[in-house]
Order: structure tokens, then sequence, then C-alpha cells
């Protein structure tokens, strides 16, 4: 059947990679269930006012900010705390209908997207600090609580939670797909912030994966379940608390700016700041193509380079010893001198460019969409991966868009493709999908941060193996046996 299908597909132009991807995707989109039954239960648990199937709700909590499609839930549910959680999972575990969680629908994976329809937990209304431990160091929260919303309660106590993505995202959809960002090159990343989980399974046990009110900064008790949940993508269970390390605010912070001559001598660069020992704060790369998007966008005039953008924090003498020592380096591979942003509203100016350069490159092609990679590998095959990615981007005939949280081997290429042109986005995901490879093949990660989600599937038993994708599998039966759990994301079962 395989064979004459191939003949037959050969006569038209059509795949069959194309016609399975198809086939699975109606297959996953056409579940059989009863939401009606849903629907009536949970209108007798909750108040008619945090269900919604009105459709302006449903579209808004269809996409996140990916490329892919919008997918509407049949139900949106509004829960105000754990137990509320554990009932609409009871529920639908008991009628076998799909659940998403959504966060602030930030991600950039497709991960909240209803690809089988269902019931989406919209996780706004649980936004409490659940308890603040100034003197331990560490904050308990609820899903509807932000990166920056918590930082701003935080702001007088001289503490501050670093991991940032850029995007105001939740706390804890952060936890769920182990994001970073910026900082990870000194603070690491959530799996390295988080202290212990409430989390929410399919059959709506609420289990602490540390134990409950644990805030112990380290443990040898038992299976690591908090890293289990942590980057799970909503697939194991729904986060409905998370204890999160806190860091002291630093004495003082520089940012600086250095250009390059080459992509080439700017990767290196970098590199050799690493291995040199220096404790810069963020390190991030953009190239001239991204530059150019952030000036028009955030109204700047950075010179149109392969650039470096650094941060160094601390005291105020160790900060300019820091700083003279990565100019030192920086220069050996043909850097220009550094241009410093010392003042507040100058240094939030740059980081704010840099955060918004996502959006920016968006704005360069009003309506097109845009792929984004997050590849990550180790830092001595840094300089390698992405010369060689570069080197695909542009065979393919795409521009590279190349931003990168290089202190930590990660970085980004922007794809933009023409949805009104047939077969661009499927183009700029083969190319994603070879960028992905050749990390793989240099010993690194097709997701530094983002998360599988949707797109990155096969990636996934390319990176990991057989034998431990299918290991993964039987955890995900075990935990969630009717699949009701975020389907089609991550893995298939």
């Amino acid at each position: 059947v395989i064979l004459l299908l191939n003949r037959v597909m050969s006569t038209t132009g059509v795949r069959l990679c194309q016609l399975s991807r198809v086939i699975r995707k109606a297959s996953c989109r056409y579940v059989s269930y009863n939401i009606g039954n849903v629907e009536n239960e949970l209108s007798a648990l909750l108040p008619a006012d945090r269900l919604s199937n009105k459709s302006g709700i449903l579209d808004q909590y269809s996409k996140d900010e990916s490329h892919w499609s919008a997918t509407r839930p049949n139900l949106v549910v509004f829960p105000e705390n754990a137990g509320e959680v554990a009932e609409v999972l009871k529920t639908c575990n008991n009628n076998k209908v799909p659940v998403t969680a959504f966060g602030t629908g930030t991600g950039l994976e497709g991960g909240t997207t209803a690809t089988q329809g269902g019931v989406t937990l919209a996780m706004c209304n649980m936004s409490k600090i659940v308890s603040l431990n100034p003197e331990d160091f560490d904050v308990t929260v609820q899903p509807g609580v932000t990166r920056i919303g918590l930082n701003n309660e935080l702001r007088s106590s001289g503490l501050w939670f670093p991991i940032d993505p850029g995007a105001d995202a939740s706390l804890c959809g952060m936890v769920a797909t182990s994001a970073s960002g910026t900082n990870a090159v000194r603070y690491g990343t959530m799996r390295d912030n988080v202290l212990n989980l409430q989390v929410v399974l399919a059959d709506g046990t609420i289990i602490h994966t540390q134990g409950r009110g644990n805030r112990a900064r380290k443990t040898s008790a038992g299976y690591n379940l908090t890293n289990l949940f942590c980057g799970s993508e909503g697939t194991l269970g729904i986060i409905t608390e998370a204890t999160l390390r806190l860091h002291g605010m630093p004495e003082a912070s520089v940012a600086a700016v250095c250009t390059f001559p080459s992509l080439k001598n700017a990767v290196s660069a970098s590199t050799a700041v690493i291995q040199c020992g220096l404790p810069v704060a963020r390190m991030e790369l953009l190239d001239p193509a991204s530059i150019r998007a952030c000036n028009a966008f955030s109204n700047l005039s950075l010179s149109e380079s392969y650039t470096i953008f650094f941060e160094f924090a601390g005291s105020e003498k160790g900060i300019e010893s820091q700083a003279e020592a990565a100019r030192d380096i920086a220069q050996e591979f043909g850097g220009g001198e550094f241009q410093f942003a010392k003042e507040t509203e100058k240094r939030n100016e740059l980081w704010e460019a840099r955060h918004t350069a996502y959006w920016a490159i968006l704005a360069t092609k009003p309506g097109w969409k845009a792929i984004i990679t997050d590849i990550c590998v180790p830092i001595s095959k840094m300089t390698e991966c992405i010369l060689r990615c570069d080197e695909v981007i542009h065979e393919h005939g795409f521009e590279s868009n190349i931003v990168g949280h290089v202190g930590d081997g990660n970085f980004h290429t922007v794809l933009m493709c023409d949805p009104s042109k047939a077969g661009d986005k499927e183009r700029a995901r083969r190319v994603s999908e070879e960028l992905g490879r050749i990390s793989i093949s240099l010993n690194g990660t097709c997701t530094g941060e983002h998360g599988i989600g949707l797109g990155k599937k096969t990636l996934l038993e390319r990176e990991v193996g057989k034998e431990t994708l299918d290991v993964m599998k039987t955890l995900k039966r075990t935990l969630d046996p009717n699949n009701i759990l975020n389907p089609g994301k991550v893995l298939d079962p």
C-alpha cells in the first residue's frame, strides 16, 4: 500500500510525509467525546461566570505566540484553586475529554493550542503569592503570577527572580517549559530554580513533588519528581503552585555593546569570555539583520554589525574589572570599543530592545509568520554550530536573523515565511528541523528553552533515542492513561 501511495503521489507532487502529517492531524483533531456531559457536570461545580463557550473567549484561548494555527477548545474554565483544578481534571478524565492549561499564551511552540478541542484551563484567576520567605530566599506562587508581577512585589525586599525569557510569562508556565532566557548564563534555568511543585494529576490527585511545605534548598529523598514535571509542558500534570528560589539584587550593574567584523569573530569572542571564567550576568548575540530590526522597532541607532550585548553585575569594583577583562578578550577577536550604558534607564532601554527582538523581526514583514529555533550546544561547539546554521539558512534563501544567549550555548534563528506563498511555511519548517539536526550532531539539543510542543517530536526521538523515548511514553501512559493532558504535544504515546 505504501509503495502504491508513493507511486500515485509522485505523479501529483504530494509527498508521503505530507500526507501522513495530514492524516495524523485529522486523527488527532477529531477524537470522539461528549463535551456536553463535561459542561453539565462542571456547571454544577462552578459558578456560571467561570465557564465559557462563547466564540470570543474560545478564540482568545486558541493559540499562543507561535506560527501554529489556532485551534479552539470547546470550553474554557477559570479555576481559582487547586481543588477546582482537581475536580475539572477528574470530570474530564472520566469522560476522556482533553485538557489544556493556559497561562499567558507567550509560548512559541504551540503548547497551549487545544489541538483536540476539549477544555482549556485559563489559570489567570489563580494569581496569589502563596508565601514569601525573604529570610530563606524563596517564594511560592500560583500559575497566574507572572515574572514581572512577582518582581514588582519583591522590589522593596532587595530580592528578585532573575529567570527572564523576555515575555511577561506565567511563572508556572515557565516551569512547564523549563524556560530560561538572558540571565541563564549566571542564574541557570527554571530547572535550577524550582524547589517544589504542587501538581494535579490527570485523575484529580493533588501531589507535592518534594512533600507538602518542603522548601529545603537541596534533597536526596526519593525520585526527582520536581524535575520530571519541569519541562513536561502540561502533558503529565497541571502545575498549580511553584516554590522558587529568589536571589539578592546585585549592588551595581552596567551594560555594554561591542561590535565585531564577522559572525565567527563575535561567537569566538563570546566563547572565550566564558572559557576564561568571567562571571558575566548576560551575554547576547545579534546579527546585523536583527540589529536593523531592533533599531527600527525600538528607535535606536546601533551599528548594524555583528553585536554582543554584555551585562556585568556585582560590586562597583568587581564590574569594572569584569568589563575590562571582557573588553580585552573582545579586542583579540576584532571587537570595537565598548559602548557602556551605566544609567538604569539606558540599560533597561538596551535590554528592552533585545527582549523585543522577536517582535521587531516580525514587524519587518507585516503579515508574515516566523518559525523560531532555540537550539543549544556545548560552548566549545557553538562557533561551528552557528556558522553551519547560518550557511544552511542562506542556502535555502532565508535571512538569518540570529539572536542568542551565547553565554550558555543557546541561540535562536528567526525564519520569516509568507503564508500567502504556497509551501513557504513548510519550507521554513524543514530548514528549522535541519538546524535541530545540526545541533544534535554536535552533542546539543533541539530546544534549549521553548520546549518540544507540536513541531519537534521527530527531533526528540533523534536526540534522546528510541529506548529513552519509550521510557518517556511509559511515564506518560502511567500518569495519564487516557491521554487527556495536552495531547499531541511532546510525544505521541
